[in-house]
């Protein structure tokens, strides 16, 4: 065997394994999104969004102050994004992050084999086979807050929302022509031979490739504009009684248009103005009620308006403690599964008078006996 070719075979196998070793190390780094959910790779998807609720509510920054909440919070949202999605979760079972990666980025499914997507990762290619097809790319999707009363979380309503987005030239496709050395929004390849049967890719950033072999003609008289302009949407939100603060409402495919992909979505996360009378927690309803020291002490009957201006009456017949908590069921928000509602939970402090005149002393004393001045 000649000594050059000999050589050359050594350094190839050694840069392969070395890839390889980095590709090894990239995989086992990532994050398990099953552990982190606490679930089995085989979860169903109702396993999936109960262990999801229940680790959310535990870490949500409005709830959980403490350190690393917030991220935990986030790793959690993240993880139920990808699971609770058939085919993102059969990206990530078969190609863990880096694969969920290269499908945002325009890489396509990742459903091919591992060893494939590795070298095409680091942009080789052997006997001149091609890649596999890769999906279209989504441009980038909005997220936006928006807050609601806990009357409007209470009643459920309907809100109408006008939304400016970029959209496509009407003729766009007019402006397209081909371009083989396109391989997406942005991204121009060429092929650089390295020895015989090992190809290297070559990518290079060149705005003018709009999709997989096609590029935007500069000047085009049918977009005279440019490829998109501004269009405005009006948006209907069904707010449905009960929905909980960080809950998400998507409209698929709203975001910003671009030639060669596909919108994205815009999504908006609910936020829950604070209430002047009650506080929420889930599905409970909280409250604080002031009395005065003779309601305290000889019971009372207290009307209260609740959040659908509706009034129910409350009747408390003993002696009422300072701080004292009171449970009336039914009264919280609605479930979020629509089987009925929560409970509503109200505090009483009791408003002692500053001061007594000697009359008020001695009749007190008078109807409640002296038996405890020797205690």
């Amino acid at each position: 065997m000649h000594p050059s070719t000999s050589y050359s075979s050594s350094c190839a196998r050694f840069f392969l394994l070395s890839i390889l070793a980095a590709f090894l190390t990239s995989v086992a780094a990532g994050e398990d999104f099953y552990k982190l959910l606490g679930i089995k790779r085989s979860a169903t998807q109702k396993e999936i969004k109960k262990a999801y609720r229940s680790l959310s509510l535990k870490y949500h920054p409005d709830k959980n102050k403490e350190e690393g909440a917030a991220e935990k919070f986030s790793e959690i949202s993240r993880a139920y994004e990808v699971l609770s999605d058939d085919t993102l979760r059969d990206i990530y079972n078969q190609g863990g992050e880096e694969g969920l990666k290269r499908h945002e980025q325009g890489g396509g499914g990742g459903h091919g084999h591992p060893m494939e997507d590795m070298f095409n990762h680091f942009g080789f290619n052997f006997g001149g086979h091609g890649g596999r097809g890769r999906g279209e790319q989504k441009t980038a999707s909005v997220e936006m807050p928006i807050t609601l009363t806990l009357k409007q979380l209470y009643l459920g309503t309907s809100l109408e929302v006008e939304y400016v987005r970029q959209a496509l030239c009407m003729n766009w496709q007019e402006c397209m022509k081909n371009a083989q050395d396109c391989q997406g929004p942005g991204i121009r390849v060429r092929m650089q031979q390295l020895a015989p049967g090992f190809v290297q890719q070559v990518q290079q950033r060149d705005d003018k490739c709009v999709a997989r072999g096609k590029m935007w003609r500069p000047n085009c008289r049918a977009c005279p504009n440019g490829k998109t302009e501004a269009e405005k949407l009006d948006l209907n939100l069904d707010i449905v009684k009960g929905m909980r603060p960080g809950e998400r409402i998507t409209f698929e495919g709203v975001a910003d248009e671009k030639p060669g992909m596909s919108a994205g979505d815009l999504i908006f996360i609910i936020r829950e103005q604070r209430d002047e009378t009650f506080t929420r927690d889930g599905d409970q309803l909280y409250m604080t009620f002031e009395i005065p020291l003779v309601d305290a002490l000889t019971g009372f009957q207290k009307e209260i308006t609740h959040l659908d201006g509706k009034k129910f009456t409350i009747n408390v017949d003993g002696v009422t403690e300072c701080d004292h908590v009171m449970r009336v069921p039914g009264k919280g928000m609605p479930r979020r599964s629509g089987r009925g509602y929560g409970d509503l939970y109200i505090t009483f402090e009791v408003d002692f008078p500053d001061s007594l005149s000697n009359i008020q002393k001695s009749k007190i004393r008078e109807i409640l006996g002296s038996g405890n001045d020797e205690l």
